[in-house]
């Protein structure tokens, strides 16, 4: 009688490519939010300015990255709960993202709480996605 040995199954890497577009997207988001918290507290207008110009960049990488993982999604190898959920938390950081532009667009002090709350759902969001997105995915089926 042979023991069953578990199974490791491995999610292949991320494309080189992809992984940049996801892992750029991460420090634009939090340099927004990190702008939106010297905002808060300097009431230096261009501490607003920079997280106005930094939240379209993070939209940009993550606009791509997106559309990466959903092509990836389709694939038949691809699928899974893990890949489902990395395109939804992906899709709520640009989705809330793009809000934030929007908010951020108002004038000045008009922006706060929403742009810094906004701001901080999206940073972790971002950070989520970058940690689902470069995850490997591990089972330990017994056969």
């Amino acid at each position: 009688m042979t023991a069953a040995a578990p199974v490791r199954t491995y999610r292949g890497p991320l494309h080189p490519l992809h992984a940049v577009l996801l892992a750029g997207m991460l420090p634009l988001f939090l340099g927004a939010l990190l702008s939106d918290i010297a905002y808060s507290q300097s009431y230096q207008v261009q501490w607003k300015n920079f997280a106005s110009w930094l939240i379209p960049g993070g939209l940009v990488f993550g606009g791509f990255a997106l559309l990466w993982a959903l092509i990836e999604l389709f694939r038949a190898d691809r699928r899974g709960q893990r890949a489902i959920t990395y395109v939804l938390v992906l899709l709520a950081a640009w989705v809330l993202g793009f809000i934030n532009a929007f908010i951020h667009a108002k004038d000045a002090w008009a922006s706060m709480p929403a742009a810094l709350i906004l701001s901080i759902i999206v940073a972790a969001l971002a950070i989520a996605a970058t940690w689902l997105g470069f995850a490997t995915l591990r089972t330990g089926e017994v056969r």
